[in-house]
Parts: structure tokens; C-alpha cells; sequence
């Protein structure tokens, strides 16, 4: 399962690379589905957010840009806190 789980998270950040910016971001707090989905939740109000992945393992969110938007750092910096965790 743990091999599945990577190699999915790898072809997800492959995607990523060649689609649209994105951003990594680590999350301090974040320990249960429930926080990543409030984060996921909170992230995906952003209007220059197209998706949200989480891994929740390794307390990582990524954050994937519209096409042609840059991610502002400040707003997703805001969104995370806003949602009571701490970058």
C-alpha cells in the first residue's frame, strides 16, 4: 500500500510540474483526515487555486495554480493559518 501511496504522489507531482505552477507547502499541526480537510477547504476558497493535494504522512500540502495565475505565498500562508495551523 505505502509503495501504491508514493508512487501515486509521485505521478501527482510529475503532473503537476508539466501542468501548472505549484506550491509545497509543510504544515505544523496537521494530524488527522479531518485537519486535511480543513485545510484542503480553507485553500480552495483562494481564487488563483485550482486544486489541493494533501499528504497527510509527511504533513505536506501542495497546492496546484489556475492556469496562468501565480499563487500568491502571503494568501496561502493566510489560508493555512486562517484554518489554525501554522506553516
Amino acid at each position: 500500500m505505502k509503495l501504491i501511496y508514493a508512487g501515486l504522489l509521485g505521478v501527482v507531482l510529475a503532473f503537476l510540474s508539466v501542468a501548472s505552477a505549484s506550491t509545497k507547502i509543510t504544515v505544523n499541526g496537521m494530524v488527522c483526515a479531518f485537519c486535511a480537510q480543513g485545510i484542503e477547504k480553507s485553500l480552495s476558497k483562494i481564487p488563483e487555486v485550482k486544486a489541493v493535494f494533501v499528504d497527510l504522512k509527511n504533513k505536506v500540502v501542495i497546492v496546484e495554480s489556475r492556469d496562468g495565475v501565480a499563487l500568491n505565498d502571503k494568501s496561502l500562508t493566510q489560508g493555512i493559518t486562517d484554518a489554525g495551523y501554522d506553516v
